[in-house]
């Protein structure tokens, strides 16, 4: 009977002392955090690992709590590349949510982090492990709240279904595509919840919670020069690597013209309040009709204010010739560009031409290029979003965002669901670690996350929500 009492009482102070460094007091944060460690510490790499077992882990989860085989969904295009499907069953007043997260992690090696990058560490007020931030946190986050709402018996007003996935981080097969392509009916929504924003923080302090409307196109260029060659003692003018060399050079200097979208013009202008002096300036001026040129030229010297105003292409990999004593008979170069959700990857590539001006430089598509446009400004996900944003931390203003990487949610969007990259995680600016060697994640960070997903999703799912026009 002791032993009980004092493990109670453990639990008990367990319990208080998260609730104590959240600000929020949540029930089963310590569920919260099995779940965590329980995903972490499975391996999801492409090379040895299987979101299968992971995804049968949370199917257990689940169905522990009272969900039916019926409401979940194990499948994929093999054997270690299995996607969770669940769904929450609503009153279908509405089309249904689709919260999404991958399980599938980038690579990692003991020998690079000095322990197992997938067993699950806490320290220094942080949880440290491969996939702690990118983005199991998401995909535990999304469980438990689940669990939380079964228990409550809340019956939202649509269903809302959670889809965990494979392959997001590069695999060949990609969970999102091959649930859109082959399980449509299980995933289709209105809208959908991703990775992709978040909260920023700097000195201790939160700066803005982000949401992600959309992400730049990613597509690469094989840039090539070709000619006889000869011997290295008889130069002459058509050399094919100074002629590539002499063409990346003008790519070097040229800018694509900017290009604001909605989501952007407004990331501009809410923060430019956060700032003061010329940065602030420059904020409001890029958003005049046309685009104050000097603002402009000031910003783009920012890498990441610059590849929010344009399309960007930059010279990744190059080789050329094949003896030294020989003059190169070709010289090849990969560039790789960043093009804005709304722009033609065709016209870039036409652009790219131009640039280069050279009759001798071909330019082909490594592979074909897909738009993704951008989500609008929904008003039913703004309003809900930036209330309880100031609810949890008052003051602090939500600011949409333009990713120049990607997500599953580029997927998503070409097949007609808008799709948001909302968290409520909060990073320092300066020490983003995803996929790096230490990765890791805030543990007070983890859990307002998780209560700030646990508030919108309930507010995205019945009748009351917060609509502001945009």
């Amino acid at each position: 009977m002791k032993s009980s009492k004092l493990q109670l009482s453990l639990t008990l102070l367990s319990f208080c002392l998260l609730a104590f460094e959240t600000g929020f007091s949540q029930p089963d944060q310590n569920l919260t955090k099995d779940i965590f460690k329980e995903l972490i510490e499975i391996n999801t790499t492409h090379s040895v690992g299987s979101t299968t077992k992971a995804a049968e882990a949370m199917a257990a989860r689940l169905r522990a709590v009272g969900f039916a085989d019926s409401d979940l969904f194990i499948g994929g295009p093999s054997e270690k590349k299995g996607n969770l499907v669940v769904t929450f069953h609503g009153s279908g007043k509405r089309k249904p949510l689709l919260l999404l997260a991958h399980l599938d992690v980038v690579e990692a090696l003991q020998s690079d982090w000095g322990t197992d990058p997938f067993k699950f560490q806490e320290k220094d007020g942080f949880y440290y492990a491969r996939g702690s931030s990118d983005d199991k946190a998401m995909a535990a986050i999304w469980i438990s709240n689940f669990i939380r709402l079964k228990k409550e018996k809340f019956t939202p007003d649509r269903d809302i279904i959670i889809a965990l996935t494979a392959d997001e981080e590069g695999g060949p097969e990609n969970g999102v595509a091959w649930l859109l392509k082959n399980k449509k009916e299980l995933v289709n929504a209105e809208y959908a919840l991703n990775e992709g924003g978040g909260g920023e923080e700097k000195d201790g302090k939160k700066i803005a919670n982000g949401i992600q409307l959309s992400e730049k196109v990613p597509q690469s260029f094989q840039v090539e020069v070709r000619n006889k060659g000869g011997h290295s003692s008889l130069p002459r003018q058509d050399n094919a690597i100074s002629q590539l060399a002499k063409a990346l050079d003008n790519l070097q200097h040229f800018q694509f013209p900017v290009n604001l979208n909605a989501g952007t013009r407004v990331y501009f202008e809410r923060s430019s309040k956060l700032q003061t002096g010329q940065l602030a300036e420059d904020m409001m001026a890029i958003l005049q009709t046309p685009p104050n040129p000097e603002a402009a030229k000031r910003l783009s010297e920012s890498p990441v204010y610059n590849s929010l105003l344009r399309t960007t292409c930059v010279t990744t990999m190059i080789s050329g010739g094949h003896a030294p004593n020989a003059l190169p008979q070709s010289a090849t170069a990969t560039v790789n560009c960043r093009i804005l959700p709304d722009e033609d990857p065709e016209k870039i590539k036409a652009m790219l031409i131009s640039v280069f001006n050279d009759k001798d430089v071909v330019v082909s598509n490594n592979r074909d290029a897909s738009a993704s446009p951008p989500s609008p400004l929904n008003p039913e996900i703004m309003g809900p979003m930036e209330k309880i944003t100031n609810d949890m931390w008052p003051g602090v203003p939500v600011i949409p965002t333009m990713v120049a990487g990607a997500t599953d949610g580029a997927y998503l969007r070409r097949d007609g669901i808008p799709t948001y990259g909302v968290s409520g995680i909060f990073y320092d600016a300066e020490d983003f670690r995803a996929h790096g060697k230490d990765e890791r994640i805030g543990i007070k960070s983890f859990y307002e996350g998780q209560e700030f997903l646990y508030r919108l999703t309930k507010a995205l799912s019945s009748k009351t929500t917060v609509k502001r026009d945009y």
